[in-house]
């Protein structure tokens, strides 16, 4: 019964570590998701300005 407990709890324990693993990646995932989609979102707002403030410009 003694080796029993112990492979219950080993599986217990493996599946709790496995959990916790893949909600930690699972968070960086999402996290350098939301980041680049930000940072593509600002770098396209900002080469928009830049566009229209050289052809601005170029006009005069």
């Amino acid at each position: 019964m003694e080796k029993v407990l112990k492979i219950v709890g080993a599986i217990v324990v493996l599946w709790i570590a496995f959990s916790i693993i893949g909600a930690v990646v699972g968070f960086v995932a999402h996290t350098v998701l939301w980041v680049a989609l930000i940072a593509g979102g600002v770098y396209a707002v900002s080469a928009i300005a830049g566009r229209n403030r050289r052809s601005i410009s170029n006009r005069r």
